[in-house]
């Protein structure tokens, strides 16, 4: 047996339940600070803990630090259908089928097919539903979804609307922000701001890339004066990222696919730039490691096709080269089909036993129990450290998940 069938052994019989820990509700934080910068820091830098505040980030992260985000964006996915009857049907929208392009999907126009969850599906049965809409500009649609094939607990969903309008216009008057389940409430009409991080601009996610939440364009600017490269890629957000481990072992759970695209010069800029990585989210962190491994792919298979990141890859692949060797050969490859971005799809699990290739920091938020962003967080502080810190915050009285407070994790400790 190698070493990597060793490690994905030795990760794959890790045990969920040793990766929980008490969190009350009251210490969710249900809405965001008025000021989101000002919300607190846990910074562990390798060495020792401090508490600061998200203010500071610019003063801490090393000053020739390369800070990439995710900036894709939350659609109002979640839309509610009244039928005749006075019954709610919930439709969430997952991801696009028909154009199953994300860009072309939100250019769409008069219809377009999303796979979806359905809510209350008993109580639909039969025919279509439909939505009386009032578009931006004022003009009056009407919204139909007719139910197609099922996969699994998602539907097809064929959408058709009788107006010239995008379906990116259609869907903001259609649909709400949803919020994640574990708030426990309504959405909110500030939620539409609050949900989103000021860098988004590319439609797609069901969820926030929350790390990025608590940034502001002032503290941007700060970041910039610093001498901090900040960069941009995408990783549509899924439902899955809500979906909980239910297996008793790690290996028995399923992880989502997720759609990344990175830009071919940041690709470029990590081989050549001797400068700390540090991602800003687990979602970026992601999308940074799977693009070593779509060069792993590469590395092994120069004319390998399907460039799909699996699960497992990283535990179980026999030979993987250094980092600016597995980069190169993915900008070789757009080089030859004459890309300027790296578009695919991940399925990375990061969990202990995992080893990082690209980000030597992170900032990120607090996470769920038994989840697999806190398997991830504690591949990266170690499996014998993410408890203390937990404590550590839980003792001091920070706010948890989505809206709540944030830690900067880094590999060494700033000089």
């Amino acid at each position: 047996m190698n070493n990597n069938s060793v490690a994905q052994q030795t990760t794959a019989d890790l045990r969920i339940a040793d990766y929980n820990y008490p969190l009350p509700d009251e210490r969710i934080a249900k809405h965001p600070l008025a000021e989101r910068e000002r919300c607190k820091l846990l910074v562990w830098d390798g060495k020792q803990v401090s508490d600061r505040h998200f203010s500071d980030v610019p003063a801490l992260l090393p000053h020739n630090a390369l800070l990439v985000y995710n900036n894709t964006r939350v659609i109002n996915a979640r839309l509610r259908f009244t039928k005749a009857t006075g019954s709610t049907i919930e439709i969430f929208c997952l991801e696009p089928v028909d154009p199953v392009d994300y860009a072309l999907m939100f250019q769409a126009t008069e219809h377009c097919t999303w796979r979806c969850l359905v809510g209350n599906s008993k109580r639909w049965k039969e025919g279509d539903l439909t939505m009386a809409l009032t578009l931006p500009d004022g003009t009056a649609a009407t919204l139909r979804a007719t139910r197609g094939e099922r996969h699994g607990n998602a539907w097809n969903i064929h959408f058709a609307w009788n107006s010239a309008a995008t379906f990116a216009t259609v869907i903001e008057a259609a649909g709400e922000i949803p919020i994640p389940p574990y708030l426990n409430r309504a959405t909110e009409q500030s939620d539409a701001t609050d949900y989103q991080t000021v860098y988004s601009h590319i439609d797609g996610s069901v969820a926030a890339p929350t790390a990025g939440l608590h940034f502001t364009p002032e503290l941007l600017e700060q970041c910039d004066a610093a001498g901090i490269a900040r960069r941009e890629l995408t990783l549509h957000v899924g439902a899955g990222t809500f979906q909980p481990v239910k297996s008793e072992r790690i290996g028995d759970h399923d992880m989502h696919y997720e759609f990344i695209d990175v830009p071919r010069q940041l690709l470029v800029e990590l081989i050549e730039a001797a400068r700390p990585v540090v991602a800003v989210g687990t979602t970026t962190v992601r999308t940074l490691e799977s693009m070593y491994y779509v060069g792993c792919i590469l590395h092994n298979d120069p004319e390998a096709t399907d460039l799909t990141v699996t699960q497992w890859m990283p535990y179980t692949m026999a030979e993987q080269p250094p980092m600016a060797v597995a980069l190169q050969h993915v900008v070789d490859y757009l080089d030859r089909h004459g890309l300027d971005r790296y578009v695919g799809s991940t399925q990375l699990m990061i969990a202990p036993g995992y080893t990082y290739r690209v980000v030597q920091g992170m900032i990120t938020n607090f996470h769920q129990p038994q989840s697999t962003l806190l398997l991830l967080v504690s591949a990266f502080v170690g499996d014998d450290r993410w408890r203390a810190l937990y404590d550590h915050a839980l003792a001091g009285d920070y706010r948890f998940l989505s809206y709540g407070d944030a830690c900067l994790f880094l590999r060494e400790p700033i000089e």
